[in-house]
């Protein structure tokens, strides 16, 4: 396993085998568990295929399973990542934290993709998924 992300918030780390394993802590773990499962539910329902796949939920662990989404994106212009962050507002979410370290680059089939949606919204209209 590589540990690519360990702050006040969460900690990832990536498997060998393509899964992202997320197991938040910190200020408010509870609820963007909770909104992070929600929005990545919302989003497979939509039929979303530039974001991870949720495999696994547990929330008395806080720790989520999703599916890797490639690697980070070093160097992308502004209005691509606008581009980017906007096209997931089509599927009913607003990401809330539109910065290019949630993005990254799925080489397989050459398409960036959207990661990290603990804080992500629902805009109006939009049906929730329930559990």
């Amino acid at each position: 396993m590589l540990k690519v992300k360990d702050t006040l918030r969460a900690t990832v780390n990536l498997t060998f085998d393509g899964r992202a394993i997320k197991v938040f802590h910190g200020p408010n773990a509870v609820e963007r568990f909770t909104n992070e499962v929600r929005i990545l539910r919302h989003l497979e329902a939509r039929g979303c295929g530039f974001v991870p796949r949720l495999l696994e939920a547990d929330p008395e662990r806080l720790r989520m399973v999703t599916t890797n989404c490639g690697s980070r994106v070093e160097h992308l212009d502004a209005a691509r990542t606008r581009e980017l962050f906007a096209e997931l507002e089509k599927f009913g979410v607003r990401h809330d934290d539109p910065d290019i370290r949630n993005v990254t680059y799925r080489q397989s089939d050459g398409r960036f993709c959207l990661i990290d949606f603990e804080l992500a919204t629902l805009l109006p209209g939009s049906a929730p998924v329930t559990a």
